[in-house]
């Protein structure tokens, strides 16, 4: 096939058949979608593949428009490959109606259980095996890319010759209740930060939640809009522009309806836009699952939020929460309804797979450079230095100068750093 042209850039799509379960090669296969970058000035030269590992969970790679933003200081080095995680965008994407056909809840659990990191890495070494055999490729993972990326190198270190990560260097044995507890204590700074930028949307939140627990309000989608809903909004609280998203959507809440006083439909529109909870239920659905390792998590989040009242939807004033992901959210989610029992399955799961194995990690002689955002909402600062300190050839640039979008915000800058980190050059 042909390459698509964009300006600077060459595109090729590829797509693989993989098996769902590596241990059943004959069993249930998978599509997995990949587009390759190349910089359009150096097209035709053979150069090795950077491999980016998107946020997430369940969140397919970024649409490239141009050779812009990191692309551009990537495609310097490198053929950029960018991998619609197994699941999302256009690899055998999960829907409700998708896991339906899988079978009951049972055969969903068991289906979605190989959406984790590790399942992630065997679809990044078999397509390796086809796309450039013989040669180790680099990896950029951001984020949830980054736990991808950790357990690479964890698992499959021959398959790398370098290792980029941004705001993802994963806590290697903290259980999910240890995570959530620092990811709250985060979340009450950031919420804090919030208010004292923009201290009248205090009166306009607590406001907004009264008449949300006054009066049934329903979202275009269908589903309600509830208080504890809307402080899911807060999931944009770590990133650069996440304060102002907030923000221009509380100044446009309310309109003269002839019901009275009432949310407008292009805040209602906005809001729905906003959350991407039953869009991405991958997200929903093994979130917490990512950070358990021979344990279940037992809706972590939600039993960690029992001991925290100032975080309750009934609470004034009212705070916002984060990524978390709770029982109730698939019950309100219409999309989510259905995967609930699933939902259940995965939550009490008992025998997730190890994900790090740490004496590996220690020996690792795979060059790594990790930005590590200090003021990070969603990844812990203190367990990802600790994790830098855990694997070899590790360096760790500890940085307030970017949020956990950094790569996004201003990637020239955050990977031209991590370049000179693994080449030398810092």
């Amino acid at each position: 096939m042909d390459p698509i042209r964009l300006p600077g850039l060459h595109v090729r799509p590829h797509r693989f058949s993989l098996p769902l379960d590596p241990a059943r090669p004959d069993g249930r296969r998978i599509e997995v979608f990949a587009r390759e970058l190349r910089a359009a000035a150096h097209a035709e030269e053979h150069r090795p593949y950077l491999v980016f590992l998107q946020g997430g969970p369940g969140f397919g790679s970024p649409r490239p428009q141009s050779n812009s933003g990191w692309f551009a200081k990537a495609t310097e080095r490198y053929h950029i490959l960018l991998l619609d995680q197994r699941g999302t965008g256009n690899s055998t994407p999960i829907t409700a109606r998708s896991l339906a056909a899988i079978g009951d809840a049972e055969a969903q659990a068991d289906y979605l259980s190989h959406f984790r990191m590790d399942r992630i890495v065997d679809d990044c070494e078999a397509i390796r095996a086809q796309l450039c055999p013989g040669e180790a490729w680099a990896v950029l993972g951001q984020s949830f890319g980054g736990f991808c990326a950790t357990h690479y190198l964890s698992a499959h270190p021959e398959g790398l010759r370098e290792v980029y990560i941004t705001g993802g260097l994963p806590p290697l044995s903290a259980s999910a209740e240890q995570i959530y507890e620092r990811t709250f204590a985060q979340l009450e700074r950031k919420n804090a930060e919030y208010f004292a930028r923009y201290p009248e949307d205090r009166t306009r939140l607590d406001a907004l939640a009264d008449y949300l627990d006054a009066n049934e309000v329903i979202l275009p989608g269908g589903d309600r809009l509830s208080t504890r809903r809307l402080q899911q909004l807060g999931i944009e609280l770590g990133m650069s522009d996440g304060f102002e998203t907030i923000h221009h959507l509380l100044e446009m809440p309310f309109v003269d309806g002839p019901d009275g006083h009432e949310p407008s439909y292009p805040f209602l529109r906005a809001i729905e836009n906003a959350l991407h909870f039953d869009t991405n239920p991958i997200y929903a659905l093994l979130h917490e699952g990512c950070y358990t390792q021979g344990a279940a998590s037992n809706w972590a989040a939600a039993r960690v939020l029992e001991d925290l009242p100032a975080f309750g939807p009934d609470a004034r004033p009212l705070l916002f929460s984060g990524e978390m992901i709770y029982p109730w959210q698939f019950e309100e989610y219409g999309e989510l309804r259905p995967l609930r029992e699933a939902a259940q399955l995965l939550a009490v799961k008992e025998d997730w797979p190890m994900l790090y194995d740490c004496a590996a990690l220690a020996r690792n002689e795979v060059p790594v450079a990790a930005a590590v955002y200090a003021n990070d909402l969603y990844v812990d600062r203190d367990y990802s230095l600790e994790t830098a300190d855990a694997i070899g050839s590790c360096r760790a640039w500890l940085t307030s100068e970017f949020e956990h979008n950094g790569l996004r915000a201003d990637g020239p800058a955050v990977l031209g750093h991590l370049f000179d980190l693994v080449h030398g050059e810092r």
